[in-house]
């Protein structure tokens, strides 16, 4: 049966001063009239049954899931003890999956990415789940053929054109076999964010695909791969799988969880594996990861303005404005910035050092105003 594990736990710092500790990015609407992470699982359509739907987050963040998504089981929000990366993330969701359903197949996403329409996506990942009923070894990630030289996303470099083993064997036809209908390849190695002329480099040599950060594989096969690959990380899963459903559950787990390494599953897992497929995607995609991400998506005006404010400004061009009432913005004279306005905050920041938003987040907790995170 296939699950679908949705990773809601980050803190969005990018997207300050409108995402903040108590909502970050994943509860806002930023790229449409509903959340980031309603949109995610409205996506899976009707191939996810509630019960099927899994979400790992934090827990002060737990009660904004519920109400966002009141059709998903108490038992099935997986509630984070500490901030660890994905490896620990997807290592706890595969153990709690795997208690419920031996066999099953995880579809594992995140919760603030764009796609749409997303018909392709549900095409793929279900081909891809029953790929992985057949050939349940493998573990499959999704790449996106890049449209820029981006240096914010992590790359993946495909090898050959991958043949279903049945196939290969002379056991059914191409035509027949799941894999057949995907863009589907070995993955010869994954490269993180690159600098801007080497993902210049990466464009241009067309074998390099942006990480989606979008997996499927069997959950027992994901925790053997965390067993061969991260054998520390994978007896603290261990210690916390044997203490569920006992009363040192709550503890134990919040022990195992913080001693474990914070480490993604690139690093942890498919960097080393031999096993590992890249499909390549049929679907629109983008990584809602900054405000110039979402100028991006959105478009301009005349004057590339992306405006969503009571606005009114005189030779201001390139420019991100956003208000969260009717307070008006006016602008005179100014080109490429961020002006986002929330009651209690204003960020004006040259759109294209906005990677230093992290950086004045990180000294707002320096001087103790948490008040604003």
């Amino acid at each position: 049966m296939l699950h679908f594990l949705i990773m809601a736990g980050g803190s969005g710092t990018r997207f300050w001063p409108e995402s903040r500790m108590r909502r970050p990015k994943q509860f806002l609407p930023l790229s449409g009239p509903s959340s980031m992470i309603r949109t995610t699982v409205d996506r899976l359509g009707p191939m996810a049954s509630p019960e099927r739907v899994w979400v790992a987050t934090t827990a002060p963040l737990v009660g904004q899931v519920v109400e966002q998504l009141p059709e998903v089981p108490i038992e099935s929000i997986i509630v984070e003890p500490c901030g660890r990366n994905t490896a620990p993330c997807i290592g706890l969701a595969a153990l709690m999956i795997v208690r419920r359903d031996p066999e099953a197949v995880m579809a594992v996403m995140p919760a603030d990415h764009v796609i749409d329409p997303p018909d392709g996506f549900r095409r793929q990942l279900a081909a891809a789940a029953e790929m992985i009923e057949e050939e349940p070894d493998w573990l499959i990630t999704f790449g996106i053929r890049p449209t820029y030289p981006a240096e914010s996303f992590g790359y993946i470099e495909r090898g050959e054109k991958y043949r279903p083993a049945a196939v290969a064997l002379g056991l059914e036809s191409e035509s027949e076999s799941p894999a057949a209908e995907l863009p589907i390849y070995r993955v010869r190695q994954f490269r993180e964010k690159p600098s801007a002329e080497r993902a210049k480099q990466f464009l241009a040599r067309g074998t390099f695909y942006w990480n989606a950060g979008i997996f499927v594989w069997k959950a027992k096969t994901v925790l053997a791969a965390l067993e061969r690959h991260q054998p520390e990380l994978f007896a603290r899963l261990t210690a916390i799988g044997s203490a569920l459903g006992t009363p040192q559950a709550v503890e134990v787990l919040r022990r195992e969880f913080a001693a474990m390494t914070a480490i993604s599953i690139d690093y942890a897992v498919l960097e080393h594996a031999a096993e590992v497929l890249m499909i390549e995607a049929a679907f629109p995609w983008d990584d809602l990861g900054s405000w110039q991400g979402l100028m991006r998506l959105q478009g301009g005006d005349a004057q590339s303005n992306v405006v969503a404010a009571k606005h009114v400004g005189l030779n201001t061009s390139g420019s991100l404005i956003r208000s969260s009432d009717d307070h008006l913005i006016a602008t005179i004279g100014v080109r490429d910035l961020i002006i986002v306005h929330t009651p209690d905050a204003t960020l004006v920041a040259n759109k294209h050092d906005e990677e230093s938003v992290r950086q004045l987040v990180a000294e707002l907790k320096a001087r103790g105003w948490e008040e604003y995170l």
